[in-house]
């Protein structure tokens, strides 16, 4: 199969949605939602909640850049920053966008399995799921920084929605959450 701007785009209206649509239901049939934040304080939560709003706002910017201001042969030129280009782009593209939103609608259901079933093992889900969306996200930017060292018009602002989106992915779930949380 050949992927086009139009399959990668088709698969991000598919999963985006998903992912929230994963979060509304996990947080419905939870006792006690609080539990999620595991042991990151209060005081935490109330700077990490607008973190989530900044990373929401960077997936729309990056996803806005690249699927409505940049043509097909400009996303295909996509390549990594150790690579050259060679008409692979959106292959890269999708599979960074897969890498990242697959994982993140199994998250909370991991974590709520992790919570009711309090054994050895289950601490590789959520840990595991947020890893790879860890390296989904660093593709993405990769990716953009790429484009950004490549010249192409507004690649910056990529790399910037990504990074947006790595405060809250990286930063506030992979790091601080998974220390925090009581194993």
């Amino acid at each position: 199969m050949k992927i086009n701007r139009s399959s990668v785009l088709n698969f991000i209206f598919f999963f985006g949605p998903l992912v929230l649509v994963s979060y509304l239901y996990g947080f419905s049939h939870m006792d006690d939602p609080t539990v999620a934040w595991g042991g990151v304080p209060l005081s935490w939560q109330t700077y990490i909640v607008p973190f989530m709003f900044v990373a929401a706002f960077g997936f729309l910017m990056y996803w806005w850049i690249a699927f409505f201001q940049l043509d097909e042969k400009t996303l295909q030129s996509f390549r990594w920053p150790w690579g050259k280009s060679d008409g692979q782009g959106l292959n890269r593209l999708l599979l960074a966008y897969a890498i990242f939103l697959i994982p993140s609608s199994f998250w909370l259901e991991s974590t709520i399995y992790h919570i009711n079933h309090d054994t050895s093992w289950t601490p590789i889900l959520p840990i595991s799921i947020l890893t790879i969306v860890t390296i989904g996200n660093v593709m993405l930017g990769l990716l953009a920084y790429s484009a950004h060292k490549d010249g192409i018009k507004n690649a910056n602002l990529m790399f910037i929605g990504s990074i947006m989106l790595g405060i809250q992915c990286i930063l506030n779930d992979w790091i601080i959450w998974i220390i925090k949380f009581p194993w």
